[in-house]
């Protein structure tokens, strides 16, 4: 199966941007001999470790690429299961993809300014964010679903994974009072102290950088960063102080052979030893001597670095505690402001559900309303056209006689019952009015709410988001 060229593009795209390469890249074939992941490591990881394995055979930069990956990932799988180096040495596009995969999670993860991303194109950063996506959702079994991953058609509505993918709708319920009770629940949730926080990023990539998964992931990593620091740095203290124990123990034993020749000297002075001798005697003493202050300068060196590792471990553990505390306050805190977000989201669901069905059945009422009032002005149209071509019978009856006057009696009730017909039209007419103003204002009211509604939703999600920038600051 063919790889997924939206995202091999995205791949290539990130890698051009760490300009490690002479020439742009144009196809993962490029990869095959692994310099270039090797200089990606060099970059972004702020060390020449591996500087010399440029210049070694390909089978040490493979084996070079996975030692680096079994460090730096924290996925429980193993870096040969889930890269073969068997299928790099065979220049394996889908290998090579893997590689390109991992390094570039571990770069957004080392990132510190999310609008670094902002000099790949809207697309490109779609597509990186939804393969950091993958990653993080998949941590637990990324070595069974990365080959899919990268092989299979683009989703649906890709668009969506840059903010849709973290942002949920803001839940917000129409009951204005009950809405104000859980915004203000949210505040007080999410109202511990903070620092200047950075503006929110308006690109995928700086939105899913700001997602409380990505920002948890990236304190526990460096958590368990600092904490094999302070295990190298303890390993190493311990090894200086068995270096100083050593140091004093040959410090003892030369002391001690010191004394001996000291006493020696002076019984072989007492017998009247040769002068020959006695300089023999002498240079091994000055010899010993310089050796032993040799010893105590190592041994005065060795216990200036050790406290000077002591107060380096002490601010590490110092620093540690800090960043649990603060990784322990911000998980609770997401956790809250999650659960009341869900909460609000139902409640949000069902009333904007509630309010499209009020609106439609106002609308429908409205329209209803003003059929019927286009119809009773149409009906009084007509009746006072009769009106009047009868008020004009009328006034040509009053020149005739008695009996014809007699005879059309008839239309003067017909006309007196088509008066009162129109007035019963006009009471109508004005009380039609009277509910299509009613439903206007209904109508208005409601989007009135529903826009106040949109506003609060915009709100929670930038404290949502501000909570988050906390947690990488």
């Amino acid at each position: 199966m063919s790889l997924h060229g939206t995202r091999v593009a995205a791949l290539l795209a990130w890698v051009n941007s760490t300009q490690v390469c002479p020439d742009p890249l144009k196809n993962l074939s490029q990869l095959q001999d692994c310099s270039i992941f090797i200089r990606i490591i060099h970059k972004i990881h702020g060390s020449k470790e591996g500087e010399s394995v440029l210049d070694q055979p390909l089978p040490e930069r493979i084996s070079f690429i996975h030692g680096f990956l079994q460090k730096h990932y924290r996925h429980k799988l193993a870096a040969e299961n889930l890269v073969s180096a068997q299928k790099l040495l065979d220049g394996e596009e889908l290998a090579l993809a893997k590689v390109a995969v991992l390094l570039l999670y571990h770069t957004s993860m080392s990132c510190k300014n999310p609008e670094d991303w902002n000099e790949f194109d809207y697309k490109t950063q779609v597509e990186l964010a939804s393969i950091i996506r993958f990653v993080l959702d998949n941590e637990e079994c990324l070595n069974e679903n990365l080959e899919s991953f990268l092989q299979r058609k683009a989703e649906p509505s890709s668009s969506s994974m840059s903010s849709s993918s973290f942002e949920e709708h803001s839940p917000l319920s129409p009951l204005l009072h009950k809405r104000e009770v859980h915004f203000l629940e949210l505040q007080r949730i999410s109202s511990f102290p903070s620092t200047n926080l950075p503006s929110t990023p308006s690109s995928p990539m700086g939105d899913i950088m700001q997602t409380p998964q990505f920002q948890l992931r990236r304190l526990k990593e460096q958590l368990v960063f600092e904490r094999e620091n302070r295990e190298e740095l303890e390993v190493e203290m311990a090894e200086n102080h068995k270096l100083i124990m050593e140091k004093d123990a040959q410090i003892t034993m030369m002391q001690q052979r010191i004394d001996r020749l000291v006493k020696l000297h002076e019984k072989q002075a007492e017998d009247q030893l040769e002068p020959k001798e006695m300089e023999e005697l002498r240079e091994k003493n000055e010899s010993l001597v310089g050796r032993l202050h040799e010893a105590f300068r190592q041994c005065q060196d060795l216990k200036t670095e050790k406290a000077q590792m002591d107060r380096k471990i002490n601010k590490l553990s110092e620093e540690n505690g800090d960043l649990t505390f603060k990784l322990r306050e911000i998980a609770s805190n997401m956790v809250q402001l999650q659960r009341a977000l869900n909460e609000l989201s139902e409640e949000h669901n069902t009333a904007m559900a509630q309010s499209q069905e009020k609106q439609r059945q106002l609308e429908k009422e409205l329209h209803a309303a003003l059929q019927d009032k286009k119809c009773s002005e149409e009906k009084i149209e007509i009746l006072q056209g009769k009106i009047s071509l009868l008020e004009d019978q009328l006034a040509k009856l009053e020149e005739c006689s008695t009996q014809e006057k007699g005879e059309v009696m008839g239309d003067v009730l017909k006309l007196e019952e088509l008066k009162q017909e129109v007035s019963s039209l006009t009471a109508k007419g004005i009380r039609l009015e009277e509910e299509k103003q009613q439903l206007d204002s209904l109508v208005t009211s409601l989007q009135s709410s529903l826009s106040e509604s949109h506003r609060a939703r915009e709100r929670l999600k930038r404290d949502l988001q501000a909570r988050a920038a906390e947690g990488q600051a």
